[in-house]
């Protein structure tokens, strides 16, 4: 069976291109211009991935991403013509699985596709235990997180960066590493992207983010889980 991806873009050339491209590739491929539409092919297809454009007639992209989120964890890329650095903190720090900006490669997107389905997958299986250390637990299964016993509410990739760096506990990761681990994809990330959610996930799981003492920074290196 194909892995169904819906894409959600205004521009027929570009729906078009992402389209035939992706049939090619042997995904089943369904497509929506604008906001109500996409909701409607969303329910009716039941995509495993969606390619979100945000500047979109009607309800906009984020208010999409909302609504996608609300039934279910089904991955997001997030395709904008918008190349600040703001937009795309905005829109993983929503929970975006990725983000790609306007001119891209298909090469890219469809490396992209394959990299968030795997990782996708990987969460899904729930073959790995549970994770207990400094207070926190893990639970790949359910997917929950606990902190001192109080749920916390983490974005699919921050849940797999705090689990990456659970399961390599008291030992140093370099950002390349984290970025081949968690985002399976070295050619097309900015280290700083691992520096950025390190950040939001401190302020999730540490009392004081300020003074971290379960995520800590190894200075020139990378990051480490230090509880223990």
């Amino acid at each position: 069976m194909p892995q169904h991806i819906l894409i959600v873009e205004d521009d027929p050339s570009v729906s078009e291109a992402l389209a035939y491209t992706l049939e090619q590739e042997g995904f089943g491929v369904h497509s929506a211009a604008d906001g109500v539409n996409a909701l409607d092919e969303f329910e009716r297809a039941k995509p495993d991935l969606v390619i979100l454009d945000l500047m979109l007639p009607g309800l906009d992209g984020w208010q999409l991403f909302n609504a996608f989120r609300k039934q279910g964890d089904v991955p997001v890329i997030m395709l904008t013509a918008r190349a600040e650095e703001a937009d795309r903190v905005a829109g993983l720090e929503m929970g975006a699985d990725d983000y790609v900006t306007k001119p891209f490669s298909m090469r890219e997107v469809v490396a992209r596709v394959r990299m968030v389905l795997r990782r996708a997958a990987g969460r899904d299986a729930g073959e790995e235990g549970v994770l207990q250390a400094a207070g926190v637990t893990v639970d790949p299964g359910s997917h929950e997180v606990l902190v001192e016993g109080e749920p916390v509410e983490l974005s699919p990739r921050e849940f797999d960066l705090l689990a990456y760096l659970m399961r390599h506990s008291g030992r140093v990761r370099t950002r390349e590493e984290i970025i081949a681990a968690v985002w399976d994809d070295e050619e097309y990330l900015d280290q700083r992207t691992v520096d950025v959610h390190v950040r939001w996930l401190r302020q999730k799981i540490e009392s004081d983010p300020a003074a971290p003492e379960r995520i800590v920074t190894v200075r020139g290196v990378g990051y480490k889980f230090a509880g223990s």
